[in-house]
């Protein structure tokens, strides 16, 4: 495993992850007396997890046809549009 890839994928995602809606809405669940926090932390975990494999899968995939230069354009485009788009509606 490559310690440099392996610190700069987790720092993108645990930075990605922080305060956005799905850690909000585990959060909701969690702060429910009725319902159990190992549940919600495993619930969580495991969503997060075939979510990441999902990525990675697509990647891979994609990574066949299309250059990683072009993906991180194309993805960057979509990061501004859908920033630009979320300030228009709000």
């Amino acid at each position: 495993m490559d310690p440099k890839l392996f610190l700069a994928v987790f720092t993108s995602v645990f930075v990605a992850e922080i305060g956005d809606k799905t850690q909000l809405a585990t959060l909701l669940f969690a702060s429910n007396d009725a319902h159990g926090k190992w549940t919600v932390f495993v619930a969580a975990s495991a969503a997060l997890v075939l979510a990441a494999g999902i990525g990675v899968l697509a990647g891979a995939a994609l990574g066949k046809f299309v250059e990683p230069k072009v993906l991180t354009r194309i993805a960057a485009v979509a990061f501004v549009a859908l920033g630009v788009w979320t300030w228009v509606k709000s």
